[in-house]
């Protein structure tokens, strides 16, 4: 056996066995009918163990430095004070925020009016025991823990994190800011955050998920969202990712979408030693939209990867999906994005774009549009680019008397900012935008 293989599974071994400290820390949550999908989870988990380099989807994206570290269950909240929590929250929004430390639901540092308001909001921990029926139906019935470790992992771990449930006819107006943050000991510890998210027949909401370090150190997020469309739902769904440069974080977005129901998704990631984002989208009903807009930023030896996959399953519906990354110093980025058309999928209209940027010759982005076709009657259409800064626009602006700092700045904000553009809460995307020209002025 090689040192490699023999790495992954030591690993795998360990996050095995390490269940049984779970399980032994759940109490009276083990006797809850989601205890036994756990369970299954963890056995499909020993199974198939982590992604290997035969592995297809993985192919650019080697796991083996997460395998290094015996990652520990992380405690709660501790005595993590308002003060450190706030500077996350955005501007205007500070009253609707549902937080998690180390993974887990603090209530102590949560603004958000729980029983306020017709929407059902709260920690997934408490609705396993408040709407058992309703999760029974919806939660793990979507994100594929069969194929997935990561997945698989998370679903046998998976205790606490957000349910948010819309009935037919409600739109919230104000977003809710779902804020995960880490603060990391001197061990290496790992959070499983589990997101069910369900909203009803004409129901809207805006979601915003971020996630944050309290300080730099060693830790591993591995997260899964599970988002359910009813018929005319409307969400949009802001995803940020700005944890440690030393941390690893994976993440599922699993949505499942009905009839005449649009889903869109701005995904932001400035942090991160290793990022993989597994973002999977069905269309499992006529005249249904998806929306996806990524932007990412890597330096130093910072690797980000998003793998996303479009299931065109019914006909007439329209996906739309771009992508800009910005990478520096010996960083790496992928992008696999797949669109996959069955052959009831007539009328489909899909689209895909993706778009590097290298500001150093030691940088590299692995790119794989994919369009899988088994209908006839479709428009679909892919496209990849990867290039430098223009040295003649770079050229005109100092020639006009602009600094060359300031000048590569305008060039990399005017090459995002068709992505920022697509986040229609004001105050988040003006935020966000003023952390990117603070990240460019740092290159």
């Amino acid at each position: 056996m090689s040192k490699r293989s023999k790495e992954i599974a030591d690993a795998k071994e360990w996050f095995a066995s390490y269940f049984h400290t779970f399980e032994d820390r759940l109490n009276g949550y083990r006797n809850i009918p989601f205890h036994e999908i756990r369970k299954t989870a963890i056995d499909r988990f020993s199974e198939i163990g982590f992604p290997g380099r035969k592995d297809e989807d993985w192919k650019y994206t080697r796991v083996t430095p997460i395998l290094k570290y015996k990652f520990r269950l992380a405690d709660g909240d501790g005595a993590v004070s308002e003060a450190r929590v706030r500077p996350f929250m955005f501007k205007g929004l500070e009253k609707r925020v549902v937080v998690f430390i180390n993974g887990r639901f603090s209530p102590r540092l949560s603004t958000f009016p729980f029983a306020a308001e017709q929407v059902y909001v709260n920690d997934l921990k408490t609705a396993l025991k408040e709407k058992g029926e309703l999760l029974q139906k919806y939660l793990a019935k979507y994100a594929d823990f069969q194929k997935n470790p990561f997945t698989a992992l998370n679903t046998a771990y998976a205790l606490d994190g957000a349910c948010i449930y819309l009935p037919d006819n409600t739109v919230v107006e104000e977003p809710i800011h779902l804020l995960y943050l880490v603060d990391p000991g001197d061990d290496p510890v790992f959070t499983n955050p589990r997101n069910l998210v369900i909203v009803g027949k004409n129901s809207r909401l805006r979601l915003i998920e971020s996630y944050h370090t309290l300080n730099e150190g060693i830790y591993f997020n591995n997260g899964v969202t599970e988002v359910v469309l009813e018929e005319d739902a409307h969400v949009e769904h802001v995803k940020v990712q700005d944890e440690s440069k030393q941390a690893f974080h994976i993440a599922t977005v699993q949505v499942e979408q009905t009839a005449r129901s649009v889903y869109s998704m701005v995904n932001i990631d400035l942090g991160g030693a290793l990022v993989r984002n597994n973002i999977n989208i069905v269309l499992d009903a006529e005249y249904c939209e998806a929306h996806l807009y990524g932007f990412y930023m890597g330096s130093g030896k910072q690797h980000i990867d998003n793998h996303t996959f479009i299931d065109h399953a019914r006909a007439n519906c329209e996906s739309n999906e771009t992508y800009r990354g910005i990478l520096s110093g010996k960083a790496t980025g992928v992008f696999n994005g797949k669109v996959y058309v069955r052959p009831d999928a007539q009328k489909t209209n899909a689209y895909q774009s993706n778009k590097a940027l290298l500001l150093s010759d030691d940088a590299t982005v692995n790119s794989k549009p994919e369009l899988e076709i088994y209908a006839d009657d479709v428009k679909c259409s892919h496209g990849a680019t990867v290039g430098q800064l223009d040295e003649e626009a770079l050229f005109y602006l100092r020639s006009r008397g602009i600094p060359e700092d300031k000048a590569l700045s305008m060039l990399q904000h005017a090459f995002a900012i068709d992505i920022f553009e697509n986040i229609t809460i004001e105050t988040v995307r003006e935020q966000l935008e003023n952390t990117l020209l603070e990240r460019f002025e740092m290159i």
